[in-house]
């Protein structure tokens, strides 16, 4: 029975696929003229490409997407751009942000991410967007980024709601994705700055609601680091919803060939309609 269900269900997906944008996507450089932020690399620029869905089928909700890439590459297509389709057939407007690499500056991605949430929001009435209903999505070194947002931005940079897969969450040595750690923070923060930026250490009764995906066979980014998320999101009464996958390894993204692909769109989907 289940079978036939994902069967139907991926015969769905494929069928509205085709028809989901309403345009183009647009792209809009964050910065038009001085960052917030200077890098050190004059090059990297920050980026927003906007994907809406068709006005007749917008919900209002979006999701700011923070590709992963361990704070060194970004995987635009496969944790970026490719979801672009299953958000806007849900009539969720997706925006894929290009962030800038920290070079042990972390303040730099954390403006950029900043920045693309309340571009969102500048832009609502344009993109028949609801300002409330604005999430964040981050793949590792992205689901960092999207939840250091999660646990510390403020005003039209707050998320609404979370989505996470396989995360970087915290800093703490041991524990954490040793190339994430010291590109965002340098190879010697203080003990201060790792507890600052490992944030399950963050997480408040005010945190916005996650949907958090793990492998049990990731072996580079520990699934405890989304474990322990989640744990500190259920202590403070925050709504999440935790699902860890028996195989797949890390950076699967949205890729075709991740076994359990179907049923983690299925999982996504529901959780999105339940609030």
């Amino acid at each position: 029975m289940r079978t036939k269900t994902l069967l139907f269900a991926a015969a769905l997906i494929m069928a509205s696929a085709t028809s989901a944008f309403a345009q183009r996507p647009i792209t809009i450089n964050l910065w038009p003229s001085e960052p917030a932020v200077a890098s050190t690399d004059d090059k990297d620029t920050a980026q927003v490409q906007v994907f809406l869905p068709r006005e007749k089928m917008a919900t209002g909700r979006a999701v700011v997407i923070c590709p992963g890439g361990g704070y060194q590459t970004l995987a635009m297509d496969s944790e970026g751009r490719d979801w672009a389709t299953f958000f806007n057939n849900m009539g969720i407007a997706a925006i894929v942000l290009k962030y800038r690499m920290p070079n042990g500056n972390k303040m730099v991605p954390i403006s950029d991410a900043e920045e693309a949430m309340k571009l969102v929001r500048r832009k609502a009435a344009e993109w028949h967007i609801k300002p409330n209903e604005v999430g964040i999505m981050g793949a590792s070194a992205g689901g960092h980024l999207a939840s250091v947002l999660a646990t510390k931005a403020t005003g039209d940079a707050r998320p609404d709601f979370q989505i996470l897969l396989y995360p970087v969450i915290t800093m703490q040595p041991g524990l954490t994705h040793r190339g994430s750690r010291d590109r965002f923070l340098g190879t010697k923060p203080s003990k201060a700055e790792e507890r600052e930026y490992s944030t399950d250490q963050q997480v408040t009764r005010s945190t916005p609601r996650a949907w958090i995906a793990l492998s049990d066979d990731d072996r580079t980014v520990m699934p405890i680091n989304g474990v322990n998320y989640y744990a500190e999101l259920y202590r403070h009464d925050v709504p999440a919803s935790l699902h860890v996958y028996p195989g797949g390894r890390h950076g699967w993204g949205r890729k075709q060939t991740f076994k359990y692909n179907l049923e983690m769109e299925l999982d996504l989907r529901a959780w999105l309609q339940s609030f």
